[in-house]
């Protein structure tokens, strides 16, 4: 086993947008937002500005912390406004309108775990409502106060505790404190030979602790699709004491501990460390793009994939509007964007297997997918080299993408997603019907047309996970109300073929009506009583899973 402690990466000198998604310097200029809202009728005829924190009214905090704490708490103004909200399109517009919600009174950075419970304990004290906060990219609400039944409220933020703790190189595993963000994970990793390897759209600006509160979705479209499958044992502090659970490869004593934190978005405890199963880094990669004229032919062809046992990293599906959106392609074909991965053997054969399979469903493959042989590559999946120009066009834009979302929403247009997942038999009817009622919601709202996109994320034998993106005018000043509507509609489409509220994106605020219809009641109950005890006071993340 190897003892040793890894430093973080050194912070980068650029900026964070506090209002939206990542670098401030990343997000399209005046002119890319205009060009934008030319292509959607309905929007603003020029950008709304950029808004800055100093025109907010910020309130003075209605509390102080105790001389004990005072090191770990800070309440400047532009870091409070930065942790009020997420990075969902309802937040973007929030904050664009000079409307960001209920600014937290106070931010703090632990640096160990009696930190986080002497921060803990005094909120209980003095009834602060505490809301963890890792990377703050949630896009359900999932990070911000919401209500007034608190006297005061901290956002907890978890990033000065960063540190690979402990790697064995013999179990491939490693002890990670839970405010490591994604890069600095990998960073740290790489001089022992081993990743995670766990990508989510957010990595570069989220945590490990965020991604097990929230159950996260990663990199892999098949297989170890989400962060729950990484986990051995989980650190978690509570207001009632630490749970701490064994470092296990399996074990089937009871109800698992790490299973109920897994998920609970901080309403439960605070994880601060995990221990997290890891690979070796890959050095075989290869991927192709498979076009398709007919959708539902590429459905069968995706369901047999995941059928198989091929088990392709990537294996996500774009209908003919996504891929014309991401540039993958632009003849109305759908297109199936395949990637193989392996650390110690080639991956074309699986490759050309997988290609096969899809032709015999209709696919049309022309390009050379052939193995990269190169080094696991450094931050995300979407770096590694080929030669495939659709696989490449969506690469780009799939990175992209969250700023140009922020883009539009600054030409008053409604530009998001959610996410779902649903067994193969309500599959085609369940994308059918989305698209239909958002888009006649959208004119009723808006009383302009709407696009409503989908591609397929992650595929399971059983099921996959489709992924919408809407984009539809707004109404100048009540954008916000008009995507509420829309997703309320979505929802019940959801809800009626018993399709999950969500497959990654968490519960947070926004998705609580759709989560308590799919909970079972006696499981609800349970909840509700593992929060009273976990948490008497009510004091963490109030509105996230139980109230």
């Amino acid at each position: 086993m190897a003892g040793t402690t890894s430093q973080p990466t050194q912070p980068t000198a650029r900026t964070r947008s506090w209002w939206g998604w990542g670098w401030a310097d990343a997000h399209p200029d005046d002119a890319e937002c205009t060009a934008m809202g030319a292509l959607l009728p309905g929007t603003l005829s020029r950008p709304l500005p950029v808004p800055r924190v100093r025109d907010l009214a910020v309130a003075a905090p209605a509390v102080e912390p105790p001389r004990s704490l005072a090191h770990l708490v800070g309440a400047d103004p532009a870091d409070r406004a930065a942790h009020s909200m997420g990075k969902a399109y309802r937040d973007v517009v929030r904050a664009l309108r000079g409307r960001p919600g209920r600014i937290p009174d106070l931010v703090a950075r632990p640096t160990d775990d009696q930190g986080v419970a002497d921060l803990l304990d005094w909120a209980g004290e003095r009834q602060v409502a505490v809301v963890p906060y890792g990377g703050g990219s949630s896009v359900t609400g999932g990070v911000e106060y919401r209500g007034d039944a608190h006297r005061a409220v901290m956002s907890l933020d978890l990033t000065a505790m960063g540190r690979v703790l402990e790697v064995d190189t013999e179990g491939r595993a490693a002890r990670i404190q839970a405010g490591t963000l994604g890069p600095s994970l990998e960073d740290q990793l790489r001089p022992h030979g081993l990743t995670l390897r766990h990508f989510p759209q957010s990595f570069e600006f989220s945590t490990l602790g965020g991604w097990l509160a929230t159950r996260a979705g990663g990199h892999y479209a098949t297989g170890r699709t989400h962060i729950d499958d990484f986990v051995q044992s989980l650190r978690v502090v509570t207001p009632a004491g630490i749970s701490d659970s064994w470092r296990l490869p399996a074990s089937g004593a009871g109800p698992s501990p790490d299973r109920m934190f897994l998920g609970s978005e901080g309403a439960l405890g605070v994880i601060t460390e995990a221990w997290v199963r890891l690979q070796e880094r890959p050095r075989h990669k290869a991927s192709a793009a498979v076009a398709f004229t007919d959708f539902r032919s590429a459905l069968r062809a995706v369901r047999a994939l995941a059928q198989s046992d091929l088990s392709p990293a990537n294996c996500r599906l774009l209908d003919s509007g996504e891929a014309a959106l991401s540039g993958a392609a632009h003849d109305g074909s759908s297109v199936l964007v395949l990637g193989f991965e392996s650390a110690d053997e080639p991956v074309t054969a699986r490759l050309e297997r997988a290609v096969a399979l899809a032709r015999s469903h209709g696919g049309r493959y022309d390009g050379s997918g052939g193995d990269s042989g190169v080094g696991g590559s450094k931050g995300s999946p979407e770096a590694s080299p080929d030669g495939d120009a659709a696989v490449s066009a969506w690469r780009s834009a799939f990175l992209r993408m969250p700023y140009l979302r922020d883009g539009l929403a600054r030409m008053g247009a409604v530009a998001e997603t959610f996410e779902t997942a649903a067994t193969w038999d309500r599959i085609p009817d369940l994308i059918d019907e989305v698209r239909r009622e958002v888009g006649e919601a959208a004119v009723k709202a808006t009383g302009f047309p709407a696009t409503v996109n989908c591609r397929l994320t992650h595929v399971y034998p059983d099921g996959a996970a489709p992924y919408f993106t809407v984009l539809a005018a707004g109404r100048a000043g009540d954008e916000v109300a008009v995507w509420d509507d829309l997703k309320a509609v979505a929802s019940e489409v959801l809800h009626r073929h018993r399709a999950t509220i969500t497959h990654h994106h968490a519960v947070g605020r926004d998705h609580r009506p759709g989560y308590d219809r799919q909970r079972p009641e006696p499981f609800a109950l349970a909840l509700r009583a593992a929060k009273g005890a976990l948490d008497p006071r009510g004091i963490l993340n109030p509105g996230v899973l139980v109230d």
